[in-house]
């Protein structure tokens, strides 16, 4: 008899979830297809995505190597094999996405996962980031990319990874507030500003607003508020943070502070609201107060008053080592430089007389003096009034929204954006650095577009497992321990991969057979784990449906 053993471990639940959202159907309808092809272009994108959410930091070009020991028949389809899934196959698919449309192929996908998974896509959160790439791109001008205008440039620009040396692309996604689903995602060059993208952006969601059939609001940060996008705000429901640039926004908040006439949410926040016309839209700017940004501030302020008190100590000690011609030079540079400080002031300032005596040595008692020379003695001084009312304006900000009264609460439009954070974590997992390595080991930027597009598509399948499972175990009220053992109905999907480590797929003919397999190191919480994801990864592990309610 014939034994094979492979690792399924959490493969099952990333390939489950694919197939429950009809991704590989989709693809295919849009994407060539070759009569010759192995494995079509869904499949492969499929692997792709497989390959990410392995976190087996592997390439592209080592993907046969991936799929060697996962069952891959199971995953897949009978046929299938690792062999298929090569650097070349991979290539072509990336470029069959990117000759599609990277932006549209993916608004496809997503448009039919949510409304499969009934993801609620009223509240939007946009948001951009750049990824740092390493090595040697092809310029514009290089090879057959020289006549397409839409290619991204992978340049030099402001790296919000804090790598300036490293040439970048940058990344446009929408995220649903329901479960941090991506609805959408765009690649940008290297040097494209926040404020360009965001205006595109809203000119695009312009023509889908006026289809959409209830109210959608996007929310977004400061960078949205612009008088560039103002056209297009007007018509768009949006909640986003006023830039501290704008001198309004100080106004109303140093008004808010000095009428202490606030509206009280919970122990943390309070708010006034202002209705105003800005930019020629009619808004509510709504003034909140947070205590904890408030005890965030007065770390961060002190942190800046001690380090501008020693630099003021150190500009002082310099200047009074130096010598000036007449009194008024002396008293202008103290004036100066105590113009320049934000959080102190100089006190008891005055000026020395040094008299200069011709000749060398000790003078006489009757030596006549050659100059006068003047020295500066000042002493610092902290502004506490000035300390005080810098943290009381960091401890307030201000959110604009043009919603209707009724609407939207300012209530509401607080919980909405404190939902913000949903896009930013889906940045952080596709910059994790055991997540698809694999642009760094590709030169073509049209490739990299496509990639990035994908890697979307990772976090796609991985944002709608993760909400699936936790809307089961709040519906059944069930619980799984963390990582010290302590019950928790909010794990993440990653916990939950980890937790899969060691399942072993055992086939014991020589040919793939549903009927010839049993799986190796399915315990009581790995079954209720695959219960509660549900769909076909149940299948997958060859378990049956529980009667738990979920």
């Amino acid at each position: 008899m014939t034994i094979k053993i492979k690792r399924l471990d959490h493969h099952g639940i990333v390939a489950g979830v694919i197939d429950d959202l009809n991704m590989v159907p989709l693809l295919d309808k849009h994407l060539p297809q070759d009569d010759k092809q192995e494995i079509s272009p869904g499949e492969a994108i499929k692997g792709m995505i497989m390959n990410g959410l392995g976190f087996s930091n592997r390439p592209l070009s080592l993907s046969p190597q991936f799929f060697t020991n996962l069952p891959i028949e199971h995953l897949f389809r009978e046929g299938v094999d690792a062999s298929h899934f090569n650097r070349h196959k991979l290539g072509r698919t990336l470029d069959q996405c990117y000759d599609f449309g990277c932006e549209s192929l993916f608004s496809l996908v997503s448009h039919q996962a949510c409304e499969i998974e009934a993801v609620d896509c009223q509240c939007k959160s946009l948001d951009t980031t750049s990824h740092s790439l390493t090595g040697e791109y092809a310029d514009d001008e290089d090879e057959d990319e020289g006549c397409d205008e839409h290619v991204i440039r992978i340049t030099h620009g402001h790296s919000k990874a804090h790598r300036p040396d490293l040439k970048q692309v940058v990344q446009e996604m929408i995220v649903s507030q329901d479960g941090g689903i991506p609805l959408a995602c765009k690649n940008w060059d290297g040097n494209s500003a926040d404020t360009k993208v965001f205006k595109e952006r809203a000119k695009a969601l312009v023509k889908m607003v006026k289809t959409a059939p209830k109210p959608n609001y996007l929310v977004a940060d400061c960078k949205l508020y612009h008088k560039d996008n103002a056209e297009f705000l007007s018509q768009l429901t949006f909640i986003t943070l006023i830039p501290s640039t704008i001198k309004l926004e100080k106004t109303l908040i140093s008004e808010a502070l000095a009428a202490q006439q606030w509206t009280t949410i919970d122990d943390n926040y309070q708010y006034r609201v202002n209705e105003l016309e800005h930019m020629d839209i009619k808004q509510r700017w709504i003034v909140v107060n947070s205590k904890a940004a408030g005890e965030r501030a007065t770390k961060t302020i002190s942190r800046q008053t001690d380090r501008a008190k020693e630099k003021l100590d150190k500009n002082l000690f310099h200047l009074q080592a130096q010598r000036f011609m007449c009194k008024e030079d002396a008293l202008k540079a103290l004036a100066a430089l105590s113009k320049r400080q934000k959080y102190h002031q100089l006190t008891d300032i005055d000026c020395i007389a040094h008299k200069i005596y011709e000749g060398k040595g000790r003078p006489k008692k009757d030596a006549p003096v050659k100059q006068i020379v003047w020295q500066t003695s000042a002493k610092v001084e902290q502004k506490d009034e000035a300390i005080q009312h810098a943290i009381e304006q960091k401890s307030c900000f201000i959110l604009a929204t043009n919603a209707d009264k009724k609407a939207l609460s300012p209530e509401e439009i607080l919980h909405h954006y404190k939902a913000q954070p949903a896009v930013e974590r889906g940045f952080r997992f596709l910059k994790d650095p055991l997540f698809f390595v694999s642009s760094l080991f590709i030169k073509k930027p049209s490739r990299i577009d496509a990639l990035l597009m994908i890697m979307t598509l990772s976090l796609l399948v991985y944002s709608i497992a993760q909400r699936r499972m936790r809307a089961s175990m709040e519906k059944a009220n069930k619980t799984i321990p963390n990582q010290i053992n302590i019950p928790t109905a909010t794990p993440t999907l990653r916990w939950v991969f980890q937790c899969f480590e060691g399942i072993n797929f055992v086939q014991t003919e020589e040919t793939y057979d549903k009927t010839n397999i049993y799986l190796d190191g399915l315990d009581k919480l790995r079954t209720k784990i695959i219960n509660l994801i549900g769909g076909h990864s149940l299948h997958l592990y060859n378990i049956q449906k529980s009667s738990l309610g979920v």
